[in-house]
């Protein structure tokens, strides 16, 4: 980083920590706290966010698409915003497979972006997060072929599935023992590189079944080659590679009593086989109808596993067809947020986080850490939906105030 966007990056630091000192919260002033991290410092709860490659190398044609439009006196507010009101951050893309190992071979690997995220979280004394190892989605197709260079024929008739799927490795497919070779490979070097500076990892992500499926996990490449012992494997692997390293699993659309019910079964199979799973990450993707009442049930259920609850993909999605469900899905993600955001939109969400907050706090000794997927709404993955707690011009939301207000209530 050259001298003048070092300057840029801690002069707007300070004036933006200044905004908030006088003006932002000016209802939470004289000794209280004016950020996030103080203001749940006494509870335990490390607050966090999800940062992109945008932010960590401080140059907005990092990402190749930009999708924020952010300039870069955007991105220093965004920059100043996160060492002002976090003391954790998680990748948002950098350390998933597809960026960080894209090509088969010893070779394939590309750590220059991540290497700069995990150099932003040191230099700032921040605990840092990696996502994800081990994922049915953003991982290259090479990882599930037999011949990791073999590329799909151009004259080859498209079938029906794969134009459904638009994606499908070629043929024939890994073996168990070539794909369980390349889990390895994959997590002994990327956990190996950051070990003792990446201090938790989520390493399966998203691998239970949904809706009405009779069994556990969701089908994928790694299911149907490995088996159902993939899970176990690489928490194995992950934990050779860095046994010092806290081990999660991650998913989304917990706060469904029937999703919570195959977490937990999952998590007791694991457990009883003395796989070191030790964390559970419930990403909490949610909407304007999630009451106090459902994350309060939520939180207490995941407790009862024994292990610390994550908040690790917090948004609170305002846009009118948004408010049917609470998964993840990357490629449903636009269609949830249109229509236009609700009536009351700011008013109901500052409304949602409160309660979300007020169970988090009730829990607190259980919910040990809050990450918000996004620093602000135009750099969010539901931009539409106005997710997040900070506009796009890094101004605090009314549900900012609501979560703040919830952390004095709460001593």
């Amino acid at each position: 980083m050259n001298k003048r966007n070092r300057y840029l990056i801690h002069s707007t630091a300070g004036m933006l920590a200044a905004v908030f000192m006088s003006t932002g919260c000016s209802h939470f002033g004289g000794s209280r706290a004016v950020t996030l991290k103080d203001a749940y410092r006494d509870s335990g709860v490390l607050m966090g966010v999800a940062i992109n490659r945008t932010l960590t190398m401080a140059d907005p044609q990092a990402e190749a698409d930009n999708a924020g439009g952010r300039t870069m006196e955007a991105v220093q507010t965004d920059i100043a915003l996160v060492k002002t009101q976090y003391n954790q951050i998680v990748n948002e893309n950098d350390l998933k497979w597809m960026y960080v190992h894209p090509d088969p071979g010893p070779d394939g690997y590309n750590f220059v972006p991540a290497d700069a995220y995990v150099q932003f979280g040191l230099e700032n004394n921040m605990y840092v997060a990696g996502h994800t190892l081990v994922w049915h989605g953003q991982t290259p197709l090479w990882v599930y072929q037999s011949d990791p260079y073999a590329k799909p024929d151009p004259n080859e008739e498209i079938s029906q599935e794969r134009r459904r799927r638009r994606w499908q490795p070629v043929e024939p497919l890994a073996t168990r023992e070539q794909l369980l070779e390349r889990m390895r490979d994959h997590i002994y070097t990327v956990v190996g590189r950051y070990k003792g500076q990446i201090k938790i990892w989520d390493v399966v992500n998203e691998a239970l079944a949904d809706g009405d499926s009779e069994g556990v996990l969701r089908d994928s490449y790694w299911r149907s080659i490995i088996g159902d012992d993939f899970i176990a494997k690489a928490f194995q692997y992950a934990h050779e590679a860095d046994p010092d390293a806290v081990l999660r699993y991650n998913d989304y659309g917990l706060e469904n009593p029937e999703k919570r019910e195959r977490l937990k079964k999952l998590i007791r199979q694991l457990q009883d086989q003395g796989v070191p799973v030790h964390a559970i990450g419930t990403q909490t993707h949610i909407n304007l109808s999630t009451t106090y009442e459902t994350m309060d049930e939520t939180f207490a259920d995941l407790a009862s596993l024994g292990l610390p609850v994550h908040v690790t993909e917090l948004d609170v999605n305002v846009a009118e067809r948004g408010q049917g469900n609470t998964n993840a899905d990357i490629e449903g993600a636009s269609q949830r947020t249109e229509g236009g955001t609700a009536v009351d939109a700011e008013e109901r969400q500052a409304e949602v986080y409160a309660n979300l907050f007020r169970a988090i706090m009730n829990h607190r000794d259980s919910v040990t850490m809050v990450t918000f997927w996004g620093v602000n709404d135009n750099v969010s993955w539901l931009r539409r939906g106005r997710p997040l707690l900070f506009d796009g011009n890094n101004q605090p939301k009314p549900a900012f105030d609501a979560v703040m207000r919830v952390a004095e209530d709460s001593k």
